[in-house]
């Protein structure tokens, strides 16, 4: 009608703007402190180790996830042992990893879900290192980060409604490289 076409009606409705601000994605404080964490308790265990491809020592020992060690009430190892890395080209990939979609999904989703969503998926991958070899000890985040990959595969499902997108593409990525260093 003339009158929404000029914009004098007053009961017109204007649909909200909506800004996506790449400041926050950029920011992704969560992510960041996330990657910090990981990269500061690595050169602690590489420097009470054997050096930046064998990290060892103390705080080593005292973090990894070994299902006897669990048995025995020491649970913390269930959190502790995502924050351990085995070598420099694991904490590399998978802060790399966390770097790249991290941002993504914490833009999406706020901190506080994404830190929770490490965590649980986190605790998941180590619940599941247990179930698969309860007698081999365990390090890394890859737990972590498969979950914040399922998380991105999801939402942008729910955005395209397509699988075959960048979330797919990653974590095909990292099941071939998981699977063909690891055997």
């Amino acid at each position: 009608c003339p009158d929404h076409a000029k914009g004098t009606n007053p009961r017109r409705i204007t649909p909200p703007r909506v800004a996506r601000s790449p400041t926050r994605v950029l920011a992704a404080r969560a992510t960041t402190a996330l990657i910090v964490l990981n990269v500061i308790v690595y050169l602690i265990t590489a420097a009470q180790g054997n050096g930046i491809n064998a990290p060892g020592g103390s705080l080593f020992y005292k973090w990894i996830l070994y299902g006897p060690y669990l048995a025995h009430g020491q649970w913390w190892r269930l959190v502790t042992a995502m924050f351990l890395h085995g070598f420099f080209l694991h904490i590399a990939l998978n802060m790399f990893s966390l770097w790249i979609i991290g941002r993504l999904v914490e833009g999406y989703l706020g901190p506080t879900r994404f830190v929770l969503l490490y965590f649980v998926a986190g605790l998941a991958g180590s619940a599941g290192a247990l179930v698969q070899s309860p007698t081999t000890p365990v390090v890394g985040a890859s737990g972590a980060i498969f979950g914040v990959l399922g998380a991105m595969l999801i939402l942008e499902w729910q955005a395209t409604g397509r699988l075959a997108g960048n979330a797919m593409t990653w974590i095909v990525l990292n099941l071939v490289f998981n699977f063909v260093y690891n055997g």
